[in-house]
């Protein structure tokens, strides 16, 4: 496809925002043909949002507020400019005490084939603002395979992407599979504290595998509420349901949580995979035996849990022990002692990667 086919010529339905002085043509990333990704309830309230608006029944109230965080979402698309950029407002300025502000909230961009896809920038943000304008530049103008990642620990009010305005843009190569992989957990799920967001695990995993994921993770919120699990369970035709939420809870709330979250998933999705996966270990267990002990016990539950469960006949849920996933070092992979680093998030992506594999 040649750079002389105008972005407005492929696509009769796409609408434009501007045209700008410098050339870039400015365009609703919720058309055709952009792809979407992350946001299930998207098609219904038309906001970057990870779960419903005014949702029935109501949310845990750290639940509510964290929605509105953009994890996990992805835009998808071919196109052979050498200009890519996005104009964000965000809802609130960066905050972030222990994360950079571009995995709290920058956009980064990945080019290549579908699950070959590489890093190639990320958005900074001026004086911590609310509104900013970011462009990634690419040295020719050839057709490529395209994934921007929204922020991890922000929420985005209005996106604009930007091309140049003779370039060529396209449908994204399919995924292998748009059954989504639902990831539930705490702030290591949600991204925190990632350095750009393609380096949460959840999209390390998504460009690996080439399938989509959805993104549930809840900084210090994900505690395994039956509200919670019900809109989890509406969510319609899963790959798979991954659990990772032991971090935020004390062992004895797991024995109480997890059977009633696996029974209100089951409800609807009877044959799904459900993988629930035990926590990382934190530095702290190094030098804190207790620390350690509170993990083994939380992971002897969960284990337990899911042995009574495939007793009973259930031969699709598994436990699996991340305990060190992230290396015999792992006091090494994180940013406070809990939290991952990118180095800590690979790692956790590549031993998650085969334990997905074989249950799909």
């Amino acid at each position: 496809m040649s750079t002389e086919i105008n972005v407005l010529e492929l696509d009769e339905n796409m609408t434009v925002e501007s045209v700008d002085e410098n050339g870039l043509i400015w365009l609703n990333p919720n058309q055709s043909p952009f792809k979407l990704v992350g946001f299930y309830w998207f098609g219904q309230d038309k906001v970057y949002r990870r779960f419903p608006v005014n949702p029935d029944p109501a949310l845990p109230t750290g639940v509510e507020a964290l929605s509105n965080h953009t994890a996990g979402g992805q835009i998808k698309f071919k196109t052979d400019s050498k200009r890519i950029a996005v104009k964000v407002k965000l809802l609130a300025p960066p905050s972030m005490d222990h994360m950079p502000d571009t995995g709290s909230s920058g956009f980064d961009i990945y080019a290549g084939a579908p699950g070959k896809q590489t890093f190639c920038g990320v958005a900074r943000i001026p004086g911590r603002n609310t509104d900013y304008t970011h462009e990634f530049q690419f040295p020719e103008s050839i057709m490529r395979e395209i994934t921007l990642y929204f922020p991890l620990y922000n929420g985005v009010e209005k996106l604009s992407v930007g091309l140049d305005k003779n370039a060529a843009i396209a449908a994204p190569k399919p995924f292998i599979d748009d059954g989504p992989i639902v990831v539930y957990g705490t702030s290591i799920a949600q991204g925190g504290c990632a350095s750009h967001p393609g380096m949460c695990y959840s999209n390390i995993l998504s460009r690996k595998l080439n399938r989509p994921f959805i993104n549930l993770g809840f900084s210090g919120n994900g505690k395994g509420e039956p509200e919670v699990a019900e809109h989890i369970s509406r969510i319609k035709d899963p790959a798979m349901f991954i659990l990772d939420y032991e971090a935020n809870v004390l062992p004895e709330r797991m024995a109480e949580t997890l059977p009633g979250f696996i029974r209100i998933l089951r409800g609807k999705h009877p044959t799904t995979p459900i993988l629930v996966v035990s926590k990382v270990a934190y530095a702290r267990e190094v030098f804190d035996e207790g620390e350690k002990n509170k993990r083994e016990s939380s992971k002897k539950i969960e284990r337990e849990n899911v042995e009574k469960f495939r007793a009973a006949g259930d031969k699709n849920i598994h436990f699996i022990d991340a305990g060190l996933f992230q290396g015999e070092d792992f006091w090494e992979c994180t940013v406070d002692g809990g939290h991952p680093t990118d180095l800590g998030f690979y790692r956790m992506a590549e031993n998650l990667l085969p334990e997905i594999e074989k249950r799909l």
